[in-house]
This record gives structure tokens, C-alpha cells and sequence, in this order.
């Protein structure tokens, strides 16, 4: 299999910064992985493609296992689904992974809310990650990772602060990324539905801050698409697992696409003033 060809029309704005990115980061979300169908094996060849790339770490946007979130799931079917997830993360087990939640990572129907499985400080451990939401820095860059699992789909009051004291104790012009399972401000919510409920929030904190927050990262809609608003770059990137492994339906435009996306990953390229590069690489 040779390396997909991008998808240029979701590369945001020439940089006109004739120096080398200071960063190399892969995107992949939505990998609903799962045993059955030879999924692994599948997603495995994938990644092998997304490693010819050579990013310096991958930002994982959740949904990491197929489903673990609807009633009548469980245990043995949630732990082969996160067995998966192991076979799938070790073909880069050299690599950082800074991963969020997705909506159908965490395990709820569960006997009792006291099981070390229950709900989303199980997905914490499994995917490595320090806590929920978190953030850490990189060759001048900032990065905050959200988990948008809360009541209408939201950051929740404690999160929202947190967030406001992180992007406030930056230094003014901190280049800054953030990611979210779901999407912040998105053309696809007037398709699908499915966007932050506190989205007007997130766009005035961010115009707070106009001089850190540069782009905003999502997946969960399975589909393509970037918004520019007040500076950001809001870019959904897609699924790895396009029409969740399957060949679509009749509203695919093509085999395994999710109406007009095909399944796939990002490539962004970071730079020092701040400006980005983001490519979709379709892998059918």
C-alpha cells in the first residue's frame, strides 16, 4: 500500500514562514477499534502509513475503542475492545500519544459505580493519559487536552476554570493548541449536530486570548472540515475508522466513507510564529 495523497483543500493558509515547522504532529481520532472483521490488522497498515510521516508525537481526539458506552455492554466486551487498543498502540509504543475521551470510550453499564472499570477514570489508565483534561508544552508550543464528556456535551463549571487559569498563566503570544473529542465551533454541527454546547463560551475565552489560542482540534462527526473564526483554526479531521470499518451506506459517497469523508488522518505542521499546516491524508 503507498502513502495516501492529501486532501490539500483542508490545509489552512500558506504560512509564507519560509522556516522549518518546529513541530511534526500526527492526528488520529475516532479509531473505533474492535476484534472482529480483522480490525486491528486493518488499522494496523493504516498506521504504518501515518509512521512514514515521522511526527514528532500523535494527538489522539478519542473514540478510541468501537463502543463501550451503550447499555448492555460488557466487561469481557469491553476489555477485548481495550485488548485491541493495546495491539494497535504498540505498533508505535516507541511514540507519545497524548490522548482525550471520547464519548464511547468509558464502560457505564456497570454493576456497580465502585468497579475500577466504571466510567472514565478507567479510560485515564488505560490510555495512559494523567488525568481527563491536561496540558503540557512542546518546543514553544502550548497544548490542552479537554474531555468535552459532560452534560451537553461541555468542558462542565471546574473544567471551564480550569481552563481559564491555564490559558490566563501564559505568556502573552504562547502559541497554544487545543484538542477535543468534540467539535468546538464546526461547520458539520449544521449537518450532524454533535458541537460543544458552550461554544459561545470557548469563542470569547479564546478572543481573550487571541494572542495564544491558534487551533482547535476534534473528530467524533467522522467528517472533514475546517472553520476559521477571530484567528482559529477549528479543524475536524475525519475518522480513522471512516464509516466505522464498515463500507458505508447509501448516503456514502464512496467505500467506507461517512457521507463525503473518506476515513483518514492529519498531518499538522507547527511553527514558531505561531501559524499552522494541517493535511488530510484519505486512506481509501
Amino acid at each position: 500500500m503507498g502513502a495516501a495523497a492529501p486532501i490539500l483543500t483542508v490545509k489552512a493558509a500558506e504560512t509564507g514562514n519560509s522556516n522549518k515547522a518546529v513541530l511534526t504532529l500526527a492526528h488520529i481520532t475516532d479509531v473505533h477499534i474492535r476484534p472482529e472483521d480483522n480490525i486491528p490488522e486493518r488499522a494496523i497498515e493504516w498506521l504504518k502509513l501515518v509512521k512514514k510521516h515521522k511526527p514528532d508525537f500523535y494527538l489522539n481526539g478519542g473514540d478510541s475503542i468501537h463502543d463501550a458506552s451503550y447499555d448492555k455492554v460488557t466487561r469481557e466486551r469491553t476489555l477485548e475492545q481495550w485488548e485491541a487498543w493495546d495491539q494497535f498502540r504498540a505498533e508505535i509504543q516507541e511514540a507519545k500519544v497524548y490522548s482525550c475521551i471520547g464519548n464511547h470510550d468509558p464502560w457505564w453499564d456497570v454493576p456497580s459505580k465502585e468497579d475500577e472499570m466504571y466510567g472514565k477514570p478507567y479510560v485515564v489508565k488505560r490510555l495512559g493519559m494523567p488525568s481527563p483534561y491536561y496540558s503540557f508544552d512542546e518546543k514553544g508550543w502550548h497544548f490542552i487536552i479537554l474531555d468535552g464528556n459532560h452534560e451537553g456535551i461541555s468542558l462542565g463549571e471546574e473544567q471551564m476554570k480550569w481552563l481559564e487559569n491555564d490559558l490566563g498563566s501564559l505568556p502573552s503570544n504562547t502559541p497554544t493548541l487545543i484538542m477535543s473529542h468534540f467539535p468546538i465551533t464546526s461547520i458539520t454541527d449544521a449537518l450532524v449536530g454533535g458541537q460543544h454546547s458552550d461554544h459561545k463560551e470557548l469563542k470569547t475565552l479564546f478572543y481573550k486570548h487571541k494572542d495564544k489560542v491558534r487551533v482547535c482540534l476534534s473528530g467524533h462527526q467522522h467528517l472533514l472540515d475546517r472553520t476559521w473564526y477571530n484567528d482559529v483554526h477549528y479543524f475536524c479531521n475525519g475518522a480513522l475508522s471512516g464509516f466505522w470499518w464498515g463500507d458505508g451506506d447509501e448516503q456514502s459517497a464512496g467505500k467506507q466513507y461517512y457521507l463525503e469523508t473518506p476515513p483518514g488522518f492529519a498531518i499538522l505542521k507547527l511553527y514558531a510564529d505561531g501559524t499552522v499546516e494541517n493535511e488530510y491524508f484519505p486512506m481509501v
